[in-house]
Protein backbone atom coordinates (compact mmCIF):
# COMPACT_ATOMS: atom_id res chain seq x y z
CA UNK A 1 0.00 0.00 0.00
CA UNK A 2 1.39 3.71 -0.92
CA UNK A 3 1.60 5.20 2.22
CA UNK A 4 2.54 8.91 3.06
CA UNK A 5 5.53 9.68 4.91
CA UNK A 6 5.00 10.02 8.63
CA UNK A 7 7.97 12.79 10.40
CA UNK A 8 6.56 13.61 13.70
CA UNK A 9 5.32 12.03 16.54
CA UNK A 10 1.53 10.85 17.50
CA UNK A 11 1.27 13.71 19.88
CA UNK A 12 0.44 17.18 19.13
CA UNK A 13 2.38 20.68 19.42
CA UNK A 14 1.58 23.12 21.99
CA UNK A 15 0.28 26.20 20.40
CA UNK A 16 2.72 28.34 19.07
CA UNK A 17 6.08 26.56 20.07
CA UNK A 18 7.78 23.42 19.34
CA UNK A 19 7.13 21.82 22.16
CA UNK A 20 5.19 18.60 21.98
CA UNK A 21 2.32 17.75 23.97
CA UNK A 22 0.28 14.87 24.82
CA UNK A 23 -3.76 15.72 24.39
CA UNK A 24 -3.85 13.65 27.67
CA UNK A 25 -2.85 16.08 29.25
CA UNK A 26 -4.08 19.41 28.05
CA UNK A 27 -4.37 22.28 30.66
CA UNK A 28 -7.76 23.43 31.66
CA UNK A 29 -7.19 26.17 30.63
CA UNK A 30 -7.45 26.35 27.00
CA UNK A 31 -10.86 27.17 26.40
CA UNK A 32 -9.85 30.71 28.81
CA UNK A 33 -7.99 32.09 25.46
CA UNK A 34 -9.54 34.56 23.62
CA UNK A 35 -11.56 32.18 21.76
CA UNK A 36 -13.50 32.04 24.68
CA UNK A 37 -13.35 35.17 26.45
CA UNK A 38 -13.91 37.36 23.12
CA UNK A 39 -16.36 38.04 20.11
CA UNK A 40 -13.39 39.56 18.04
CA UNK A 41 -11.50 36.58 17.31
CA UNK A 42 -10.22 37.15 13.74
CA UNK A 43 -12.03 35.96 11.29
CA UNK A 44 -10.86 32.67 9.53
CA UNK A 45 -8.67 31.94 12.14
CA UNK A 46 -8.63 28.91 13.60
CA UNK A 47 -5.20 28.16 15.91
CA UNK A 48 -3.09 25.44 15.04
CA UNK A 49 -4.01 23.34 17.99
CA UNK A 50 -7.72 22.95 17.18
CA UNK A 51 -6.49 22.08 13.48
CA UNK A 52 -4.36 19.44 14.58
CA UNK A 53 -7.16 17.93 17.12
CA UNK A 54 -10.02 17.73 14.22
CA UNK A 55 -7.65 16.59 11.84
CA UNK A 56 -4.83 14.41 13.58
CA UNK A 57 -4.11 10.43 12.92
CA UNK A 58 -5.99 9.42 16.13
CA UNK A 59 -9.20 10.62 14.57
CA UNK A 60 -8.61 8.47 11.81
CA UNK A 61 -7.27 5.57 13.86
CA UNK A 62 -9.96 5.04 15.83
CA UNK A 63 -12.53 4.84 13.70
CA UNK A 64 -10.39 2.45 11.97
CA UNK A 65 -10.32 0.54 15.02
CA UNK A 66 -13.34 0.45 15.54
CA UNK A 67 -14.56 -0.55 11.92
CA UNK A 68 -11.95 -3.34 11.57
CA UNK A 69 -13.14 -5.26 14.75
CA UNK A 70 -16.03 -6.53 12.27
CA UNK A 71 -13.78 -7.05 8.86
CA UNK A 72 -12.86 -10.73 8.03
CA UNK A 73 -16.44 -12.00 8.90
CA UNK A 74 -18.74 -14.02 6.87
CA UNK A 75 -21.47 -11.46 6.70
CA UNK A 76 -21.63 -7.20 7.41
CA UNK A 77 -22.38 -5.98 10.73
CA UNK A 78 -25.99 -6.80 12.24
CA UNK A 79 -24.95 -4.58 15.41
CA UNK A 80 -23.87 -1.06 15.57
CA UNK A 81 -22.27 1.13 18.16
CA UNK A 82 -24.21 3.58 20.10
CA UNK A 83 -21.97 4.50 23.35
CA UNK A 84 -19.84 3.45 25.77
CA UNK A 85 -20.30 1.95 28.96
CA UNK A 86 -19.20 2.05 32.54
CA UNK A 87 -15.79 1.92 31.59
CA UNK A 88 -16.67 4.91 29.08
CA UNK A 89 -14.16 2.73 26.64
CA UNK A 90 -15.70 -0.04 25.20
CA UNK A 91 -19.09 0.73 22.96
CA UNK A 92 -22.13 -0.71 23.47
CA UNK A 93 -23.81 -1.77 20.43
CA UNK A 94 -27.59 -1.59 18.69
CA UNK A 95 -29.60 -3.34 16.74
CA UNK A 96 -29.22 -2.62 12.66
CA UNK A 97 -32.59 -1.08 12.55
CA UNK A 98 -32.21 1.28 15.76
CA UNK A 99 -32.36 4.61 15.29
CA UNK A 100 -28.12 5.47 15.72
CA UNK A 101 -27.24 2.70 13.25
CA UNK A 102 -26.33 5.08 10.33
CA UNK A 103 -24.21 7.36 12.67
CA UNK A 104 -20.93 5.42 12.48
CA UNK A 105 -21.42 4.51 8.92
CA UNK A 106 -21.53 8.12 8.37
CA UNK A 107 -18.22 8.50 10.46
CA UNK A 108 -16.57 6.05 8.22
CA UNK A 109 -18.23 8.06 5.08
CA UNK A 110 -16.93 11.56 6.69
CA UNK A 111 -13.66 10.29 6.73
CA UNK A 112 -13.68 8.91 3.43
CA UNK A 113 -15.23 12.21 1.66
CA UNK A 114 -11.80 13.74 3.72
CA UNK A 115 -10.07 12.00 2.33
CA UNK A 116 -10.87 12.06 -1.46
CA UNK A 117 -11.77 15.50 -1.25
CA UNK A 118 -8.89 17.32 1.47
CA UNK A 119 -6.17 14.42 1.17
CA UNK A 120 -3.97 17.05 2.87
CA UNK A 121 -5.86 16.66 5.93
CA UNK A 122 -6.77 13.01 6.09
CA UNK A 123 -4.06 12.16 9.11
CA UNK A 124 -2.60 14.95 10.42
CA UNK A 125 0.00 15.16 12.65
CA UNK A 126 1.84 18.27 14.35
CA UNK A 127 1.75 22.14 13.86
CA UNK A 128 2.33 22.47 10.03
CA UNK A 129 -0.57 20.53 7.56
CA UNK A 130 1.01 21.15 4.82
CA UNK A 131 4.56 19.62 5.30
CA UNK A 132 3.31 16.78 8.70
CA UNK A 133 1.40 13.76 6.69
CA UNK A 134 0.89 10.16 8.11
CA UNK A 135 0.19 6.49 6.37
CA UNK A 136 -3.80 6.59 6.15
CA UNK A 137 -6.16 3.24 4.69
CA UNK A 138 -5.69 3.50 0.82
CA UNK A 139 -8.90 4.85 -0.77
CA UNK A 140 -10.12 1.30 -1.57
CA UNK A 141 -9.54 0.01 1.47
CA UNK A 142 -11.66 2.29 3.64
CA UNK A 143 -14.33 2.37 0.49
CA UNK A 144 -14.82 -1.22 1.06
CA UNK A 145 -15.15 -1.03 5.11
CA UNK A 146 -17.45 1.99 4.44
CA UNK A 147 -19.57 -0.03 1.79
CA UNK A 148 -19.03 -3.38 4.46
CA UNK A 149 -20.97 -1.25 6.94
CA UNK A 150 -23.42 0.01 5.50
CA UNK A 151 -24.59 -3.12 3.53
CA UNK A 152 -27.43 -4.38 5.84
CA UNK A 153 -28.81 -0.51 6.55
CA UNK A 154 -30.41 -0.27 3.09
CA UNK A 155 -33.36 -2.29 4.66
CA UNK A 156 -34.34 0.53 6.91
CA UNK A 157 -35.34 2.25 4.16
CA UNK A 158 -38.74 0.47 4.22
CA UNK A 159 -39.39 1.18 7.79
CA UNK A 160 -42.60 3.52 8.27
CA UNK A 161 -42.69 2.99 11.81
CA UNK A 162 -40.17 5.58 12.60
CA UNK A 163 -39.18 9.26 11.68
CA UNK A 164 -35.75 8.92 12.01
CA UNK A 165 -34.98 7.69 8.42
CA UNK A 166 -32.61 11.11 8.23
CA UNK A 167 -30.66 9.43 10.98
CA UNK A 168 -30.15 6.30 9.69
CA UNK A 169 -30.06 6.49 5.95
CA UNK A 170 -28.70 9.95 5.29
CA UNK A 171 -25.19 10.12 6.84
CA UNK A 172 -23.99 7.57 5.11
CA UNK A 173 -26.34 7.28 1.69
CA UNK A 174 -25.79 11.16 1.18
CA UNK A 175 -22.30 10.36 0.84
CA UNK A 176 -22.18 7.19 -0.71
CA UNK A 177 -23.69 8.96 -3.71
CA UNK A 178 -22.27 12.58 -3.50
CA UNK A 179 -18.68 10.69 -4.00
CA UNK A 180 -19.36 7.50 -5.90
CA UNK A 181 -22.41 7.85 -7.10
CA UNK A 182 -23.67 4.70 -5.56
CA UNK A 183 -26.97 3.88 -7.43
CA UNK A 184 -27.88 1.41 -4.81
CA UNK A 185 -27.40 4.08 -2.34
CA UNK A 186 -29.36 7.19 -4.02
CA UNK A 187 -32.26 4.62 -4.32
CA UNK A 188 -32.60 4.14 -0.66
CA UNK A 189 -32.57 7.58 0.17
CA UNK A 190 -35.32 8.09 -2.16
CA UNK A 191 -37.17 4.91 -0.53
CA UNK A 192 -36.32 6.56 3.07
CA UNK A 193 -37.94 10.16 1.62
CA UNK A 194 -40.88 8.11 1.10
CA UNK A 195 -41.06 6.17 4.03
CA UNK A 196 -40.70 8.99 5.75
CA UNK A 197 -43.35 11.08 4.09
CA UNK A 198 -45.69 8.49 4.88
CA UNK A 199 -45.65 9.64 8.23
CA UNK A 200 -47.09 13.14 7.73
CA UNK A 201 -50.51 13.87 8.70
CA UNK A 202 -52.29 17.32 6.93
CA UNK A 203 -54.16 18.06 9.72
CA UNK A 204 -51.36 18.45 12.44
CA UNK A 205 -49.14 19.85 9.48
CA UNK A 206 -46.28 17.70 10.67
CA UNK A 207 -44.59 14.47 10.54
CA UNK A 208 -45.11 12.35 13.27
CA UNK A 209 -42.08 11.29 15.47
CA UNK A 210 -43.04 8.64 17.82
CA UNK A 211 -46.19 6.17 17.71
CA UNK A 212 -45.93 5.50 21.59
CA UNK A 213 -43.64 7.23 24.40
CA UNK A 214 -43.56 6.05 27.68
CA UNK A 215 -41.72 7.09 30.73
CA UNK A 216 -41.78 6.81 34.48
CA UNK A 217 -44.12 9.84 34.40
CA UNK A 218 -46.74 9.40 31.68
CA UNK A 219 -47.42 7.17 28.62
CA UNK A 220 -48.71 7.42 25.38
CA UNK A 221 -49.62 4.52 23.65
CA UNK A 222 -52.73 5.29 21.49
CA UNK A 223 -51.54 6.93 17.86
CA UNK A 224 -55.37 7.78 17.40
CA UNK A 225 -55.37 9.79 20.07
CA UNK A 226 -52.17 11.61 20.31
CA UNK A 227 -49.89 12.77 17.88
CA UNK A 228 -46.28 13.05 19.33
CA UNK A 229 -43.57 15.54 17.69
CA UNK A 230 -40.47 16.06 18.87
CA UNK A 231 -37.91 18.72 18.30
CA UNK A 232 -34.68 16.05 17.01
CA UNK A 233 -37.63 15.65 14.02
CA UNK A 234 -36.10 18.64 12.03
CA UNK A 235 -32.78 16.68 10.95
CA UNK A 236 -35.14 14.70 9.20
CA UNK A 237 -36.51 17.24 6.78
CA UNK A 238 -32.67 17.07 4.64
CA UNK A 239 -33.80 13.75 3.48
CA UNK A 240 -37.20 15.14 2.28
CA UNK A 241 -35.87 18.06 0.51
CA UNK A 242 -33.01 16.01 -0.98
CA UNK A 243 -35.22 14.00 -2.34
CA UNK A 244 -37.54 16.80 -3.48
CA UNK A 245 -34.94 18.15 -5.17
CA UNK A 246 -33.64 14.79 -6.98
CA UNK A 247 -37.46 14.27 -8.13
CA UNK A 248 -38.92 17.25 -8.56
CA UNK A 249 -40.95 16.33 -6.07
CA UNK A 250 -42.99 19.75 -4.91
CA UNK A 251 -44.83 16.90 -2.26
CA UNK A 252 -42.22 15.99 -0.31
CA UNK A 253 -41.15 19.72 -0.43
CA UNK A 254 -43.67 20.98 0.59
CA UNK A 255 -44.00 18.67 3.67
CA UNK A 256 -41.13 19.05 4.88
CA UNK A 257 -41.57 23.29 5.00
CA UNK A 258 -44.94 22.54 6.35
CA UNK A 259 -43.78 20.37 9.01
CA UNK A 260 -40.80 23.45 9.59
CA UNK A 261 -43.66 25.95 10.04
CA UNK A 262 -45.29 23.33 12.40
CA UNK A 263 -42.48 23.17 14.77
CA UNK A 264 -41.64 26.97 14.73
CA UNK A 265 -44.57 27.70 15.84
CA UNK A 266 -45.30 25.28 18.34
CA UNK A 267 -41.88 24.20 19.69
CA UNK A 268 -40.36 27.15 20.16
CA UNK A 269 -41.40 29.84 23.33
CA UNK A 270 -41.54 33.70 23.36
CA UNK A 271 -37.60 33.55 24.76
CA UNK A 272 -36.28 31.54 21.87
CA UNK A 273 -36.03 27.99 23.77
CA UNK A 274 -37.67 24.72 23.02
CA UNK A 275 -40.21 22.27 24.14
CA UNK A 276 -38.61 18.59 23.06
CA UNK A 277 -41.85 16.90 22.85
CA UNK A 278 -45.47 18.47 21.46
CA UNK A 279 -48.55 16.36 21.97
CA UNK A 280 -51.15 17.07 19.12
CA UNK A 281 -54.77 15.56 18.99
CA UNK A 282 -54.59 13.18 16.06
CA UNK A 283 -58.68 14.63 15.45
CA UNK A 284 -58.19 18.24 15.28
CA UNK A 285 -54.29 18.94 14.77
CA UNK A 286 -54.47 20.87 17.98
CA UNK A 287 -51.45 20.99 20.46
CA UNK A 288 -52.65 19.50 23.74
CA UNK A 289 -49.38 18.75 25.47
CA UNK A 290 -45.65 20.21 25.97
CA UNK A 291 -43.11 18.72 28.14
CA UNK A 292 -40.12 17.01 27.82
CA UNK A 293 -38.74 13.06 27.42
CA UNK A 294 -35.04 13.65 28.16
CA UNK A 295 -34.48 17.47 29.73
CA UNK A 296 -34.40 18.70 33.20
CA UNK A 297 -38.15 19.72 33.09
CA UNK A 298 -41.07 20.58 30.94
CA UNK A 299 -40.20 24.19 31.02
CA UNK A 300 -36.84 24.02 31.22
CA UNK A 301 -34.09 24.05 28.12
CA UNK A 302 -32.68 20.73 27.43
CA UNK A 303 -29.28 21.62 25.51
CA UNK A 304 -29.40 19.15 22.68
CA UNK A 305 -33.25 19.63 21.20
CA UNK A 306 -31.73 23.60 21.38
CA UNK A 307 -28.95 22.33 19.07
CA UNK A 308 -31.20 20.10 17.09
CA UNK A 309 -33.36 23.31 16.55
CA UNK A 310 -30.40 25.40 15.37
CA UNK A 311 -29.07 22.69 13.26
CA UNK A 312 -32.65 22.09 11.43
CA UNK A 313 -33.61 25.40 10.66
CA UNK A 314 -30.36 26.62 9.15
CA UNK A 315 -30.96 23.28 7.12
CA UNK A 316 -33.84 24.47 5.80
CA UNK A 317 -33.20 27.94 5.46
CA UNK A 318 -29.71 26.49 3.07
CA UNK A 319 -33.28 24.61 1.33
CA UNK A 320 -35.52 26.89 0.73
CA UNK A 321 -33.88 30.06 1.20
CA UNK A 322 -36.61 31.54 3.61
CA UNK A 323 -34.96 34.10 6.02
CA UNK A 324 -37.89 33.28 8.38
CA UNK A 325 -35.92 29.79 9.28
CA UNK A 326 -32.55 31.27 9.34
CA UNK A 327 -34.00 34.14 11.31
CA UNK A 328 -35.15 30.85 13.78
CA UNK A 329 -31.75 29.21 13.91
CA UNK A 330 -30.16 32.52 14.91
CA UNK A 331 -32.69 33.19 17.54
CA UNK A 332 -31.83 29.59 18.87
CA UNK A 333 -28.10 30.02 18.56
CA UNK A 334 -28.36 33.42 20.32
CA UNK A 335 -29.86 31.85 23.28
CA UNK A 336 -27.16 28.88 23.73
CA UNK A 337 -24.32 31.36 23.22
CA UNK A 338 -25.71 33.50 25.91
CA UNK A 339 -26.03 30.25 28.29
CA UNK A 340 -22.77 28.50 27.44
CA UNK A 341 -20.64 28.41 30.91
CA UNK A 342 -17.52 29.85 30.53
CA UNK A 343 -15.56 26.56 29.47
CA UNK A 344 -17.84 26.64 26.55
CA UNK A 345 -19.16 22.93 26.66
CA UNK A 346 -22.97 23.08 27.42
CA UNK A 347 -24.56 21.35 30.14
CA UNK A 348 -27.00 18.93 29.17
CA UNK A 349 -30.04 21.21 30.04
CA UNK A 350 -29.50 25.07 30.31
CA UNK A 351 -31.61 25.40 33.08
CA UNK A 352 -30.64 22.43 35.39
CA UNK A 353 -29.07 22.48 38.36
CA UNK A 354 -25.38 22.79 38.49
CA UNK A 355 -23.32 21.17 40.93
CA UNK A 356 -19.51 19.80 40.54
CA UNK A 357 -21.34 16.05 39.02
CA UNK A 358 -23.89 17.76 36.53
CA UNK A 359 -23.31 16.31 33.17
CA UNK A 360 -22.12 18.21 30.24
CA UNK A 361 -23.48 17.28 26.28
CA UNK A 362 -20.63 16.78 24.26
CA UNK A 363 -23.24 15.92 21.59
CA UNK A 364 -24.90 19.33 21.67
CA UNK A 365 -21.79 20.86 21.89
CA UNK A 366 -21.23 19.40 18.33
CA UNK A 367 -24.74 19.61 16.99
CA UNK A 368 -24.84 23.39 17.57
CA UNK A 369 -20.97 23.81 16.48
CA UNK A 370 -22.67 22.89 12.94
CA UNK A 371 -25.31 24.12 13.17
CA UNK A 372 -23.24 28.14 14.30
CA UNK A 373 -20.92 27.02 11.28
CA UNK A 374 -24.08 27.06 8.55
CA UNK A 375 -25.47 30.10 9.95
CA UNK A 376 -22.20 31.84 9.93
CA UNK A 377 -21.70 30.66 5.90
CA UNK A 378 -25.70 32.23 5.36
CA UNK A 379 -24.64 36.08 7.00
CA UNK A 380 -21.19 35.77 5.35
CA UNK A 381 -22.48 35.10 1.68
CA UNK A 382 -25.03 37.79 2.25
CA UNK A 383 -22.32 40.15 3.60
CA UNK A 384 -24.03 40.47 6.92
CA UNK A 385 -21.35 41.52 10.00
CA UNK A 386 -22.72 39.67 12.41
CA UNK A 387 -21.60 36.59 10.56
CA UNK A 388 -18.47 36.47 12.87
CA UNK A 389 -20.19 35.96 16.09
CA UNK A 390 -21.76 32.32 15.12
CA UNK A 391 -18.09 31.34 13.72
CA UNK A 392 -16.71 32.78 17.15
CA UNK A 393 -20.04 30.63 19.20
CA UNK A 394 -18.94 27.67 16.73
CA UNK A 395 -14.94 28.04 17.77
CA UNK A 396 -15.35 28.32 21.78
CA UNK A 397 -17.94 25.75 22.10
CA UNK A 398 -15.36 23.58 19.74
CA UNK A 399 -11.63 24.79 21.81
CA UNK A 400 -13.96 23.64 25.02
CA UNK A 401 -14.70 20.27 23.98
CA UNK A 402 -11.50 19.88 22.70
CA UNK A 403 -9.73 20.87 25.98
CA UNK A 404 -11.96 19.03 28.64
CA UNK A 405 -13.41 16.14 26.72
CA UNK A 406 -10.82 15.11 23.70
CA UNK A 407 -10.01 11.54 24.38
CA UNK A 408 -5.85 11.14 24.29
CA UNK A 409 -4.12 9.86 21.52
CA UNK A 410 -4.06 6.12 22.18
CA UNK A 411 -3.74 4.89 18.67
CA UNK A 412 -1.74 5.51 15.58
CA UNK A 413 -0.83 3.95 12.26
CA UNK A 414 2.38 1.71 12.00
CA UNK A 415 3.67 1.14 8.59
CA UNK A 416 5.29 -2.13 8.65
CA UNK A 417 7.33 -3.72 5.51
CA UNK A 418 6.81 -7.03 4.14
CA UNK A 419 9.56 -9.65 5.68
CA UNK A 420 11.46 -11.74 3.39
CA UNK A 421 9.61 -14.48 4.46
CA UNK A 422 6.03 -12.90 3.46
CA UNK A 423 7.25 -12.34 -0.27
CA UNK A 424 6.54 -15.57 -1.80
CA UNK A 425 6.04 -14.64 -5.23
CA UNK A 426 7.78 -16.68 -6.55
CA UNK A 427 9.22 -17.14 -10.02
CA UNK A 428 10.98 -19.72 -12.51
CA UNK A 429 14.87 -18.72 -13.25
CA UNK A 430 16.39 -21.21 -15.41
CA UNK A 431 14.67 -24.21 -13.75
CA UNK A 432 15.25 -22.36 -10.28
CA UNK A 433 12.14 -21.16 -7.92
CA UNK A 434 13.37 -18.20 -6.06
CA UNK A 435 11.76 -15.57 -3.42
CA UNK A 436 11.20 -12.22 -4.96
CA UNK A 437 12.86 -11.11 -2.21
CA UNK A 438 16.26 -12.99 -3.51
CA UNK A 439 16.51 -10.90 -6.73
CA UNK A 440 15.39 -7.50 -8.43
CA UNK A 441 12.31 -8.03 -10.81
CA UNK A 442 11.24 -6.01 -13.00
CA UNK A 443 7.71 -4.66 -12.43
CA UNK A 444 7.71 -6.09 -9.03
CA UNK A 445 5.87 -3.85 -6.41
CA UNK A 446 6.87 -4.31 -2.47
CA UNK A 447 3.21 -3.13 -1.15
CA UNK A 448 3.56 -2.04 2.42
CA UNK A 449 0.96 -3.04 4.82
CA UNK A 450 -0.81 -1.07 7.53
CA UNK A 451 -1.18 -1.92 11.42
CA UNK A 452 -2.63 0.04 14.11
CA UNK A 453 -0.10 0.67 17.29
CA UNK A 454 -1.83 1.62 20.81
CA UNK A 455 0.11 4.31 22.98
CA UNK A 456 0.90 2.59 25.87
CA UNK A 457 -2.79 2.63 27.16
CA UNK A 458 -6.63 1.19 27.04
CA UNK A 459 -7.89 3.00 24.05
CA UNK A 460 -11.60 4.15 23.81
CA UNK A 461 -13.32 3.66 21.03
CA UNK A 462 -15.28 6.97 21.29
CA UNK A 463 -13.32 10.25 20.15
CA UNK A 464 -15.10 12.15 22.24
CA UNK A 465 -15.97 11.92 26.10
CA UNK A 466 -18.79 13.61 27.79
CA UNK A 467 -21.88 13.13 26.01
CA UNK A 468 -25.44 12.68 27.59
CA UNK A 469 -28.28 10.49 25.62
CA UNK A 470 -30.82 10.93 28.63
CA UNK A 471 -31.01 12.48 32.23
CA UNK A 472 -34.44 13.03 32.74
CA UNK A 473 -36.10 12.06 36.50
CA UNK A 474 -38.61 9.99 35.02
CA UNK A 475 -36.73 8.41 31.93
CA UNK A 476 -36.50 4.43 31.85
CA UNK A 477 -33.05 4.82 32.01
CA UNK A 478 -30.70 7.14 32.59
CA UNK A 479 -27.47 7.76 30.54
CA UNK A 480 -24.75 10.44 31.23
CA UNK A 481 -21.10 11.18 30.89
CA UNK A 482 -19.88 8.60 28.14
CA UNK A 483 -18.92 8.18 24.52
CA UNK A 484 -21.61 8.57 21.93
CA UNK A 485 -21.52 7.83 18.44
CA UNK A 486 -23.31 10.88 17.30
CA UNK A 487 -21.15 13.31 19.11
CA UNK A 488 -17.87 11.98 17.27
CA UNK A 489 -20.49 11.79 13.74
CA UNK A 490 -21.17 16.08 13.84
CA UNK A 491 -17.28 16.34 15.56
CA UNK A 492 -15.82 14.78 12.00
CA UNK A 493 -18.67 17.07 10.33
CA UNK A 494 -17.47 20.03 11.70
CA UNK A 495 -13.84 18.86 10.96
CA UNK A 496 -15.63 18.75 7.00
CA UNK A 497 -17.41 22.06 7.16
CA UNK A 498 -14.39 24.10 8.50
CA UNK A 499 -12.82 22.64 5.24
CA UNK A 500 -15.58 23.06 2.94
CA UNK A 501 -15.79 27.00 4.13
CA UNK A 502 -12.05 26.99 3.67
CA UNK A 503 -11.25 28.10 7.32
CA UNK A 504 -8.68 25.78 7.13
CA UNK A 505 -5.76 26.76 5.74
CA UNK A 506 -5.36 25.55 1.74
CA UNK A 507 -8.47 23.40 1.94
CA UNK A 508 -11.05 24.59 -0.99
CA UNK A 509 -13.72 22.43 -2.36
CA UNK A 510 -17.01 21.09 -1.83
CA UNK A 511 -19.06 18.51 -2.54
CA UNK A 512 -22.69 18.62 -3.68
CA UNK A 513 -25.21 16.54 -2.11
Amino acid sequence: MATRERTQSVHSRKRGTGEVWDTAKVSPDIPNTAIAKSNKLPEGHIPSWIIEALYSESVAARLWYVATRAMGTASPPLLFPEYTGEDRSTYIYRDHDFWTSGFFPGSLYVLFERQVRYPRFSALNGNEPSITFNPTPHEIQLRHVCQWWTENLHSNAWKTDTHDLGFMVGPWAMRAWAIDRDAKAYNSLLTAAHSLASRYDSKVRSLRSWDVCVTKRYQFTDPSKDFLVIIDNMLNLDLLFWAARETSSRGLYDIAVAHARTTQRHHIRNDKTTFHVVNFDAKTGLPKAKFTNQGYSDESCWSRGQAWGILGFVQTFNWTGEKEFLDTARSLADYFITKLPDDGVPYWDFAAPITDSSPRDTSAAMIATCGMLLIYKALKDAKDEQSGKYLNGALKILAGTLAKFLNPPTLKFEVVKPSKESLQSVYADGGTVQSASDKQQPGLVVVEDLHLKTCGQKSADTILDGATINNYEYAPRRWANHGLVYADYFFLVVGNLLLEMGLVGGAVGALNF
